[in-house]
């Protein structure tokens, strides 16, 4: 199951976006697929606020418009509302206490932390995500869904060896 972003989100609805194009394929294609889609209230609650914010947009979406987007999304059989675990807040802080002051990590933590919870995949443009050992995480426009932490450990891990030899 994957976990999108509110980036791929908003990217795939703005127009002037240079990535709709290519994330509305994406999404449409996850969307009218089988892949089995998880959302988090974070991210809806996001894309509701920026998408109908005119400080953001100079043609904010109606909440009307933006709420029917959300509705339709949600009667799909293959997309899902995901929730914490009870653990959340434990691994969250963990996240959190790893990279120092939260700031703009927070929203991230807090998602990987989901994904990981849950064993889930989450889709962002959002290189930061890079940062959260354990967590599966891909970027739809550049690459395959692989677990990029795990192909960093494997290479420091190999760069360790070669300097022990």
């Amino acid at each position: 199951m994957i976990l999108p972003d509110i980036n791929l989100l908003g990217y795939g609805h703005d127009e002037t976006s240079k990535s709709h194009s290519q994330v509305k394929r994406w999404w449409e294609s996850q969307f009218n697929g089988s892949q089995r889609i998880g959302l988090s209230w974070v991210t809806v609650r996001g894309f509701i606020l920026l998408l109908t914010n005119p400080r953001i947009f100079q043609n904010p979406y109606t909440p009307a418009e933006i709420l029917a987007s959300v509705k339709t999304w949600l009667e799909q059989p293959h997309v899902r509302m995901i929730d914490p675990a009870e653990q959340h807040f434990t691994l969250l802080a963990k996240l959190i206490e790893q990279f120092g002051p939260a700031g703009n990590l927070t929203t991230g933590a807090h998602l990987a932390a989901l994904a990981m919870e849950r064993g889930l995949i989450l889709q962002s443009t959002e290189a930061d995500f890079a940062r959260f050992p354990g967590l599966k995480w891909n970027n739809p426009l550049n690459s395959p869904v692989q677990n990029q932490n795990e192909d960093e450990a494997r290479s420091e891990k190999m760069k360790s060896a070669n300097y022990k030899s």
